[in-house]
């Protein structure tokens, strides 16, 4: 059972995992800076790592 803490963090994590969603997606239509790409993706594998473990709780 999740309380309250945990699912705003949750709803957070999974709202925050959207707006990463499209500016990977833009970013690859651009390709301005292939760094950037990369923490991009890099901060969406641990946005969904946390999300994993929060559900796990």
């Amino acid at each position: 059972m999740q309380n309250k803490k945990t699912k705003k963090q949750l709803e957070l994590a999974r709202k925050k995992k959207g707006e990463l969603q499209q500016r990977i997606a833009g970013e690859k239509k651009q390709m301005d800076d292939p760094a950037e790409l990369k923490r991009l993706e890099a901060e969406l594998a641990r946005i969904e790592a946390e999300i994993k473990s929060l559900q796990e709780e």
